[in-house]
């Protein structure tokens, strides 16, 4: 049975409450932020660790900036990692909130408040399109081009075209990849 290391746990805490205090954009935006706190910076897990954990926690309800935590916390330190990463990542949200709301309340006719959240805007897209630059790579390395491209616009075809939840998407893929042999491998009865 794995003990739990109490610097892990207060590593783990710091981390996640940087992130939550930098986490500007809502769960979507976080996710660079998780990815360069787990893998680079602390190398808790591998980008394909990250990536496949990103996926499962895309088809589970509820929101991914409580859901990725979670999941860290758990793998890097149990139930009390997972307790203490939501918190930490949620509690200065919760504050900043509290204190924004209320100065933003008070000052909502100042122009350069008015222009705060408008120019956010453009740094959470550049964070977004590192991380679907990043993923793509990966996909491109793992499947090759064409199958990578097929799969993105067969997605995005589903999702956007047709409306259906990215989780029903995902989803589908994982059971064909459990259902369908892998290429060079065959399958056994």
């Amino acid at each position: 049975m794995r003990t739990i290391n109490t610097v892990n746990l207060r590593s783990l805490f710091w981390s996640f409450t940087r992130i939550g205090l930098l986490g500007f954009g809502g769960g979507p935006a976080m996710i660079p932020l998780i990815q360069h706190e787990v893998v680079k910076r602390q190398a808790w897990m591998s980008d394909d660790d990250f990536a496949d954990m990103l996926a499962i926690g895309n088809t589970l309800p509820g929101p991914i900036a409580t859901k990725l935590p979670g999941y860290i916390g758990y793998r890097v330190s149990g139930v009390m990692g997972c307790c203490i990463a939501v918190v930490a990542t949620i509690l200065p949200m919760i504050l900043a909130m509290i204190l924004l709301l209320g100065v933003l309340n008070h000052y909502q006719e100042v122009g350069w408040i008015q222009g705060m959240g408008s120019a956010m805007l453009p740094v959470v897209m550049v964070m977004m399109l590192q991380l679907m630059l990043d993923f793509g790579n990966k996909s491109r390395l793992a499947l090759g081009m064409s199958p990578s491209i097929a799969i993105a616009l067969c997605a995005g075809g589903l999702i956007y075209g047709l409306g259906l939840h990215p989780g029903w998407v995902v989803g589908g893929l994982l059971a064909a990849a459990l259902l369908l042999p892998a290429p060079g491998r065959e399958k056994t009865s």
